[in-house]
């Protein structure tokens, strides 16, 4: 059980407090309500541009990482389909230093071109180095394209190709920032060795002044159900044969969601699952295999992906992989076999709670659900899923037409 507290600003800004005074330190989570979901299909890769941005300085602070390491704090940032997320942690006496960076940086970031034009060179280096010359790098460039046709979650966070960010005028930057980067589009959560009367205190004093902006109303097309398998074939320099299969399914906040992650387990989570005791261990026709979701908060996709024994086709992969999956749905599954499962979820949620930082995170992604209390029924949730719902979810997700697969086989086994 996390334990919180929650104010609203004047301007919109969602405080959140979780009091721990058993810890040394304090912890400042700003999740900034916006990922690559929000960006426009020409102009794509502009939330992950800004994770970069927004540690370029600000107009008072040209340095943003100096003074944090001044007082001993740390801080990183992370960008999804669904959020852009910084976060530091400092000795719990330094908190108010987290306060003036992340304030001054929401209220007044630099737009140096100089600035802008070193991020932008990072990123499109790292869009070249990790995705485009990386073996396996360009996999999810690929696979997010087939399986949604509509919906924004058809480009990777990183976007979809490095001219979206060499292209990128000032201007553009300037605008994405106003819509997105403003306190009524924020959470913050300030957790650990704090008070909640300490914490109304300094968000007032330096969140309170900055102005509401003209938050955006998201309206993002809805991905159309899917009425045919989708097949695409690519032939790559990887020293090995991949699969990668992907099935349409409930979004992160849906009532369906824990039954589909627990039948993903089921099927490719540890070395116990079915498909990685049948076909890695067994059969051995996959040197790895696993099954997972993506969790989006929009529907995502149950993924199952690995990579094939040499001299065995991506083709003989995907009839493997099929025969197990409509063995599960034909036979079922036992009590034991759920318990496992939900035993890892529950284990994990636990392992997850251990460190301050991790709880703050969670309160915050939390809070796009609009109940903040959601992260504590999460054991609750993944404790009622019955046998039935896992086998009813499955039998009308994991179907044919429902179904997207890549054929990522390596050049070298071709040849």
């Amino acid at each position: 059980m996390i334990s919180f507290s929650e104010f609203k600003l004047d301007n919109g800004l969602h405080v959140i407090v979780h009091e721990d005074p058993t810890v040394q330190i304090a912890v400042l989570n700003i999740l900034y309500d916006v990922g690559s979901r929000d960006e426009l299909p020409d102009k794509t890769g502009f939330a992950h541009l800004f994770e970069h941005l927004m540690f370029g300085g600000s107009v008072n602070i040209p340095n943003y990482d100096e003074p944090l390491q001044r007082v001993g704090g740390d801080n990183n940032a992370f960008t999804n389909t669904d959020i852009t997320n910084y976060y530091l942690t400092v000795p719990a006496q330094n908190i108010e230093t987290g306060f003036w960076l992340e304030s001054d940086r929401m209220l007044g970031l630099s737009f140096d071109p100089k600035v802008l034009e070193v991020q932008r060179k990072v990123v499109v280096e790292e869009f070249k180095q990790r995705y485009l010359n990386q073996p396996y790098g360009d996999v999810w460039l690929r696979f997010r394209p087939l399986a949604y046709r509509v919906h924004p979650y058809q480009w990777a966070t990183i976007g979809k190709e490095p001219a979206h960010i060499e292209n990128a005028t000032l201007q553009d930057v300037k605008d994405f920032f106003f819509t997105h980067y403003i306190p009524n589009n924020a959470v913050m959560v300030v957790a650990g060795n704090v008070t909640l009367d300490q914490v109304k205190r300094l968000s007032e004093k330096w969140f309170g002044p900055i102005p509401a902006g003209k938050r955006k109303e998201r309206k993002l097309p809805a991905e159309p159900r899917q009425r045919q398998k989708r097949t695409l074939e690519v032939e790559a320099n990887v020293p090995a044969s991949a699969l990668y299969m992907g099935w349409h399914m409930p979004g992160r906040f849906h009532r369906d969601f824990y039954a589909v992650d627990q039948l993903s387990d089921i099927l490719g989570r540890g070395e116990s699952s079915r498909l990685y005791e049948q076909l890695v261990k067994e059969k051995e026709i996959f040197t790895s295999l696993s099954s997972y979701v993506l969790g989006s908060v929009d529907p995502g996709l149950l993924v199952i992906s690995g990579r094939l024994k040499n001299g065995i086709s991506t083709q003989q992969g995907e009839e493997a992989v099929t025969n197990v999956i409509n063995e599960l749905l034909s036979a079922g599954l036992s009590e034991a076999e759920l318990m496992k499962v939900k035993n890892q979820a529950e284990t994990a949620l636990e392992f997850d709670e251990v460190e301050v930082m991790n709880r703050a995170m969670s309160l915050a992604f939390a809070s796009l659900s609009g109940d903040v209390n959601h992260v504590n029924r999460e054991k609750e949730l993944v404790d009622k899923v019955t046998i039935e719902e896992i086998m009813e979810n499955g039998r009308a997700l994991l179907t044919e037409e429902n179904l997207c697969v890549m054929h990522y086989r390596s050049k070298a086994e071709a040849a």
